[in-house]
């Protein structure tokens, strides 16, 4: 893995978590590590928990442009993932999400996974439908 550099990583996350969780023993593989795919569903709980609020109703991620494990998650961990949305389109929105981790018997936050989401706004018929308009974030 890649240590994040001075450079392209925050010290600190910014705003408020989109979701809070703790990493448990059913998440990770025999070594203690959690798993990626863990890890990226809780990143689209998250992209999508702010796509709705924006949206006010469903919507769907359709795409995933990137995701980049920084640091390992482990058993016990807090984990809070961060979502920004970052583009607003006609139907879609493209979201930032970083997920950081805190040790259960420490203070320090560390960067360990980011992505950029795409979720677009979904009528009843599950078809795409006009974002309305409303706070960019």
């Amino acid at each position: 893995m890649n240590e994040p550099t001075p450079d392209d990583s925050p010290a600190h996350p910014h705003g408020e978590p989109a979701i809070r969780t703790i990493a448990m023993p059913a998440d990770a593989n025999p070594a203690g590590d959690i798993f990626g795919g863990w890890l990226m569903a809780q990143m689209d709980l998250a992209a999508g928990n702010v796509a709705a609020r924006r949206a006010r109703g469903r919507c769907a991620t359709v795409s995933v442009d990137r995701i980049t494990f920084l640091q390992p998650v482990y058993v016990g961990d807090e984990v809070s993932l961060y979502a920004e949305i970052v583009r607003i389109g006609r139907t879609s929105m493209t979201i930032q999400v970083d997920a950081w981790r805190r040790s259960r018997d420490g203070e320090e936050q560390v960067r360990v996974t980011d992505a950029s989401f795409v979720c677009v706004a979904l009528d009843q018929g599950g078809r795409p439908r006009v974002i309305g308009p409303g706070q960019p974030g």
